[in-house]
């Protein structure tokens, strides 16, 4: 499910758009883990993936050294990331999920933009990116035997009102 969206242009840096999209995410979901590349490690966004109440499993760069710097989560999780490898990296490649939605997307919906103008371009991924999520929310009620409750329209006591 994709749960939050920023649409950039073609060469914009995705770093920035980090922390937007976690403080989205967890606006309406509970972040217990987020795994992100290369790229987003700082302590900025270790610290704000943990003001969700989750955990950033983001490699560190060759570069990079235990030392705090203010922030004990930077410390914590750089030892953490040397010292357990390999449970981190487990809980790292979760990250290739993303590449696998962006994919499905792709297969499901094509993968070229048929609108010109760029607001409709937008639009449009937009559009495919919905339904993507409901393609996804109809396979998890089949999958699980989840029977749906719509609400019933009574259309004599509002006159055209939904009621509730």
């Amino acid at each position: 499910m994709v749960a939050a969206v920023a649409i950039t242009d073609a060469f914009s840096n995705d770093s920035p758009q980090f922390g937007p999209l976690v403080k989205k995410t967890a606006q309406g979901f509970t972040i217990n883990e987020v795994s992100a590349g290369l790229a987003y490690s700082s302590r900025l966004n270790l610290q704000l993936v943990a003001n969700t109440g989750g955990k950033a499993y983001i490699p560190f760069k060759k570069n990079a050294t235990g030392r705090a710097r203010g922030s004990t989560l930077w410390n914590k999780m750089y030892h953490y990331f040397q010292l357990n490898r390999d449970d981190f990296m487990e809980h790292y490649h979760k990250r290739s999920n993303v590449e696998a939605t962006n994919a499905a997307i792709k297969r499901k919906f094509g993968e070229t933009l048929k609108s010109k103008n760029p607001t409709a371009q937008v639009n449009e991924l937009l559009a495919k990116i919905i339904a993507y999520n409901l393609t996804v929310v109809i396979h998890e009620m089949y999958e699980n035997g989840i029977q749906p409750e719509f609400l019933q329209i009574k259309s004599e006591s509002c006159k055209g009102s939904p009621s509730f």
